[in-house]
């Protein structure tokens, strides 16, 4: 005798998500489902550092902020707005709530003293080490899972979706890394 399920979403959602693209890559369904794993795995994925930023009162624009001053100290604030994409005021309201906490501190640029250049404190280095931690444990499952070749066309989708002009900005974050 079968055993009821638990939910309408069990049966065959082991094999759904397993499945393979078919040669029909282009076709709306085979998009739409690639949509649809971008969007709940971005949310599981940054669900796993929310309870983290809203016990400090923070959001995930300052996480992104904290990230990408850890990747490259002494990033200045044009830089991380073409980061964040988001608007100069918001990205100011970013910037003085991190600064209040202690997370980051800023300095006159060597070149152009009106030029503010961010980076960690001490602080705001263990708490986005403790918020990297969380995402890292997630993506290393998900990566070992998949596999080293499923990884690399995961990356070429992504780098994809930004634009041309965008690019260079992205690979030189990971210049230090090879």
């Amino acid at each position: 005798m079968a055993v009821p399920s638990s939910s309408p979403y069990d049966n065959h959602a082991h094999d759904a998500l397993l499945r393979t693209a078919s040669a029909l890559f282009l076709r709306e369904g085979e998009v739409r489902r690639g949509v649809e794993l971008l969007y709940f795995g971005y949310t599981r994925l940054t669900k796993s550092i929310d309870e983290g930023l809203s016990e400090h009162g923070l959001g995930r624009a300052h996480h992104r902020a904290l990230y990408f001053i850890s990747r490259q100290p002494d990033l200045t604030v044009s830089e991380l707005l073409s980061y964040l994409a988001i608007t100069k005021q918001s990205l100011g309201r970013v910037v003085n709530d991190l600064s209040k906490r202690g997370y980051i501190e800023t300095r006159a640029g060597t070149t152009d003293r009106r030029q503010k250049l961010l980076r960690l404190t001490a602080e705001g280095a263990a708490f986005e080490a403790q918020l990297f931690d969380a995402l890292r444990s997630k993506l290393a499952h998900a990566y070992a899972g998949a596999g080293q070749d499923s990884v690399t066309g995961f990356w070429r989708v992504l780098e994809g979706l930004i634009p041309e002009e965008e690019r260079a900005m992205v690979a030189a974050l990971q210049m230090d890394e090879r």
